[in-house]
């Protein structure tokens, strides 16, 4: 797989950790990672939002990883957020998870399916 970042020069500023566009190319396979909900294996849920989304990329992690990929393996991702209010620490759980990748990325603020959940993170990965 060749993965190349886009960032138009004449866009905006990035410093958020992400790319505008990503290009991919010699691909094998592409995995479609559902919404990932911050739901532990035992069926419990974290109480406060950066458990939650630590547990949430934890899951989106382990569904790449049964796929035979990796976090280095996504080239988008949506976030749900429940509340506008939760997007500092979710940025910041991002760039701690993902560290120097830079998927593309969409963040979107609506109502999640479980009102105990916080947020729901989908993917989609290549190889």
């Amino acid at each position: 797989m060749n993965m190349h970042h886009v960032n138009a020069p004449d866009s905006h500023n990035l410093k958020t950790g992400y790319s505008q566009a990503v290009a991919v190319s010699e691909t094998r396979r592409t995995v479609y990672v559902s919404g990932q909900i911050p739901v532990r294996p035992d069926g419990t849920v974290p109480e406060n939002f950066t458990e939650q989304a630590e547990q949430a990329w934890a899951n989106v992690e382990a569904q790449l990883t049964a796929a035979g990929m990796g976090l280095g393996n996504i080239v988008k991702h949506t976030t749900y957020l429940g509340e506008r209010r939760y997007r500092t620490q979710n940025s910041s759980v991002r760039r701690k998870v993902l560290g120097d990748l830079a998927p593309a990325l969409t963040v979107i603020i609506t109502g999640i399916f479980d009102e105990t959940w916080l947020l729901e993170i989908e993917a989609i990965a290549v190889d």
